[in-house]
């Protein structure tokens, strides 16, 4: 672990370059953007060996699942940086129709950013990109339980970006208390909804605005009119991707107790077709982080009905892919987010029954339905609530960069990916540019003393929403005008004439 800087000095510096303006030019951005992008494709063996020293995780799935999706972020951010950094027009009422109105869009700041451990690599860089894209000065925190990725983190991004606006700070529980003590004007965390409260109580003394993405008893709500092996195999996958380690892995299954033994029997199949006869020997099927967590994944299945898999080996930190049947809602494996593969199934009557399930729980990060019962699916996405949604599939609405991510609830607050990052990271300013000139004075003046029903009534149609009008008050609106005018015209003449 390297040596950090003193918070205090590390925060400082960062304030400085962001009080010096150089982050927020877009060329300066776009330069630290291409940056990064370099640092994924030019580094991905060191990458992936880091990834699988952490987290026994194959080549193709860190690829996959961490550098390329990082790489096509920074891309699709870079489309369209310059657009979304445009002031926004919004319209405006009659009574400010000879001034100007527009939001500015500015960074935060000096922002932290802590990432996870389960995707040591995405969830530390992809909120960053976000961070960057916005003109912030950022300090990067990963996770101290996925320590080669966290080097590899820290030695390339003092490497391949600007070090006066972009920091590393490594470390663990103590360390991370210390960092927490300094004023930040934006903390984004992922992880653990426990450490969530921590990381908001600790944002809380300084007012700082949080994005919290924490994790949940997912749901998959599986019915008979899904294609059975189809919707398995997609399950399944869901399942096992990182060894079940993901916040929005599938958590638990509800279906009709018809459906049960027709799912096992397709989950088996699939299971055989994706890692082979015996998943501890596949090259492409993950470990769990450490031997705390497949203590704490044993004692879970222990006391349920498994119909398939259950080995589990200490030494080696494997957990096999595991379906457990007739499971107790109120058992301890239903009371806390499993993160392994292990896949619990809930017997319920209908679409219904399984609502009123899921709402009498916390609100999750992800909910699946596998259906092409269109009334049934319209019925869940409208009753209950969830960070995300995908049909007929699991995790698969992560790689839509148009869509937002983030929890509700439990699950967390905020969200990000794409234009969502961008919109995260910046502050938007509100601006109205007055007209000084006659005609606007005159529009406006009967907002002053003494106060008049008439006025009153004035200010009610200049200040209603929209720009339009009725065409048979225009008439009206254009004479009281001119009335209002000749009005103080008169007056200031008057007055003019007094004086003399």
């Amino acid at each position: 672990m390297s040596k950090n800087k003193n918070p205090t000095e590390l925060v400082s510096e960062l304030r400085n370059a962001f009080n010096s303006g150089k982050t927020k030019p877009i060329g300066y951005r776009i330069k630290q953007l291409n940056a990064l992008k370099r640092l994924l494709e030019e580094n991905k063996d060191e990458i992936t060996q880091a990834l699988a020293d952490d987290l026994h995780k194959c080549k193709i799935e860190s690829l996959l699942m961490e550098v390329n999706f990082l790489i096509c972020e920074i891309e699709y951010v870079l489309m369209h940086i310059r657009e979304w950094s445009k002031p926004e027009k919004p319209p405006t009422t009659i009574a400010n129709i000879l001034d100007s109105v527009y939001i500015l869009h500015e960074p935060f700041g000096v922002v932290l950013v802590m990432g996870a451990w389960n995707y040591p690599l995405l969830l530390t860089l992809s909120p960053v990109i976000g961070a960057i894209a916005a003109g912030n000065c950022v300090v990067i925190k990963p996770s101290e339980l996925s320590p080669a990725t966290s080097k590899f983190i820290e030695k390339s991004i003092s490497k391949y970006l600007d070090a006066d606006s972009f920091q590393v700070y490594e470390g663990g529980i103590p360390e991370t208390t210390e960092l927490l003590k300094e004023k930040f004007d934006y903390i984004f965390y992922t992880g653990s909804t426990t450490v969530g409260k921590i990381i908001q109580a600790a944002a809380a003394k300084h007012l700082t605005p949080t994005t919290l993405e924490l994790g949940g008893k997912s749901p998959v709500y599986l019915d008979s009119t899904a294609d059975i092996e189809v919707s398995a195999k997609r399950i399944i996958w869901g399942k096992c991707v990182n060894a079940g380690q993901t916040c929005i892995a599938p958590d638990y299954l509800l279906c009709p107790k018809s459906l049960q033994d027709k799912f096992v029997t397709a989950c088996k199949k699939a299971l055989k077709e994706l890692f082979g006869e015996d998943p501890k020997s596949s090259p492409d099927y993950g470990r769990i982080l450490n031997e705390r967590h497949v203590q704490r994944l044993s004692t879970l299945i222990e006391g349920n009905v498994v119909a398939h898999g259950g080995e589990v080996d200490f030494a080696d930190k494997y957990i096999a892919p595991t379906i457990l049947i007739n499971v107790d809602p109120s058992s301890p494996i239903m009371q806390e987010e499993i993160f392994g593969p292990i896949l619990p199934i809930i017997s319920i009557e209908d679409a219904y029954d399984a609502i009123k399930f899921i709402n009498s729980r916390e609100k999750p990060l992800a909910l699946y339905i596998f259906s092409n019962r269109k009334r049934d699916i319209e019925q869940i996405l409208l009753n209950t609530p969830a960070g995300g949604v995908t049909v007929n599939d699991t995790i698969m609405h992560l790689t839509v960069h148009s869509l937002p991510f983030g929890g509700v609830g439990n699950s967390g607050m905020g969200h990000y990916h794409g234009k969502y990052s961008y919109d995260t990271f910046t502050h938007k300013k509100g601006v109205l540019h007055k007209n000084l000139g006659l005609i606007g004075e005159t529009l406006s003046c009967p907002r002053y003393p003494p106060y008049t029903q008439a006025n009153l009534t004035y200010l009610r149609i200049l200040l209603a929403p929209g720009l339009s009008l009725p065409k048979k008050y225009l008439t009206h609106l254009m004479c009281f005008g001119l009335g209002v005018a000749f009005f103080y015209i008169v007056k200031f003449i008057q007055s003019s004439l007094i004086e003399q």
